[in-house]
């Protein structure tokens, strides 16, 4: 069997994790920082949002493959693409934002720790089952 639907999130997923990249490196351009955050707030914020999707996208991105690997249903990989897409856009969004929007954070969080069970559930049942 190959991978049909994870590759799309994987490319969407890369994009993002790029756009969030080139935000860092504006804010040390403006900040004149090249080595850590020199202290700027912005530039703190910036690494966070890229260090968290740098975090968490790829423990997503694999119990995702590894679902559509165990031949989950098509709908239900593209549900769990979906929510740890808009999770990390969501919590992207939010948490780059000053000031931050709260709803936005939480949000997405909620949603990629969802992805996360569900996606580590299914894997683990369809291991042992």
């Amino acid at each position: 069997m190959t991978l049909a639907i994870t590759p799309l999130y994987a490319g969407i997923i890369g994009l993002l994790f790029v756009l969030l990249s080139v935000l860092v490196i504006t804010a040390r351009g403006q900040a004149r920082v090249s080595m850590g955050d020199g202290g700027d707030q912005l530039l703190i914020r910036r690494i966070r949002v890229q260090a968290n999707c740098a975090e968490y996208a790829p423990l997503g991105l694999i119990l995702l493959g590894m679902a559509e690997l165990q031949g989950a249903p098509g709908w239900v990989v593209h549900l769990l693409g979906l929510m740890l897409l808009l999770g990390r856009v969501l919590h992207a969004v939010g948490f780059g934002r000053v000031p931050e929007i709260m709803w936005m954070r939480v949000a997405g969080m909620a949603l990629t720790f969802a992805m996360l069970m569900l996606g580590a559930l299914a894997n683990i049942g369809h291991a042992l089952f």
